[in-house]
């Protein structure tokens, strides 16, 4: 299990995030448009997993932000900006926002992302939300980073990210 802080307070998630150089784990998450998206709809495409509590709060909402922009830079990789927010909620943000270039999915159904990722909160006041992680697929499934914030309130290294697909 990983050991992050919460407002300093430590807390800690169901197990790590996959090893560099590992299989990325397959997933069912929902789309804004309430479909079901699964690593196989992104066969041959970069991916980078933006990883996040709830979108509803300032440090997520600017990730999404800050990808939404960097995205647009980016050949053959496609942003997934992933919560247990409800489709709706992430949906709103985004038309609110202006934001186009980032894809949306929700672990609230199963909830099987965030556990096998090995990022659900088990402790704290986050309980069972996901923790602000980074993750990082070649067009191959292959993880090629990943990120685990320390500080829950802290953005992540948005430039390790994108390097990693240099």
């Amino acid at each position: 299990m990983a050991n992050v802080t919460l407002g300093g307070t430590p807390v800690e998630t169901i197990g790590n995030l996959p090893e560099v150089g590992s299989k990325a784990p397959d997933f069912k998450l929902t789309g804004t448009d309430l479909t079901d998206k699964t690593l196989a709809d992104y066969s041959d495409t970069r991916l980078v997993l933006n990883i996040f509590p709830s979108v509803d709060t300032g440090t997520c909402a600017q990730s999404v932000r800050t990808f939404n922009e960097k995205a647009s830079q980016l050949d053959n990789t496609k942003v997934l900006c992933i919560s247990k927010d409800l489709p709706f909620a992430l949906a709103r943000f985004c038309g609110a926002e202006g934001i186009e270039n980032v894809e949306n999915l929700s672990d609230y159904k199963s909830g099987n992302f965030g556990n096998d990722y090995g990022l659900t909160f088990t402790t704290g006041a986050f309980e069972t939300l996901l923790s602000r992680c980074i993750v990082v697929i070649d067009t191959d499934g292959t993880v090629l980073h990943t990120e685990q914030v320390a500080e829950i309130a802290d953005e992540p290294n948005y430039e390790a990210a994108i390097a990693s697909l240099a």
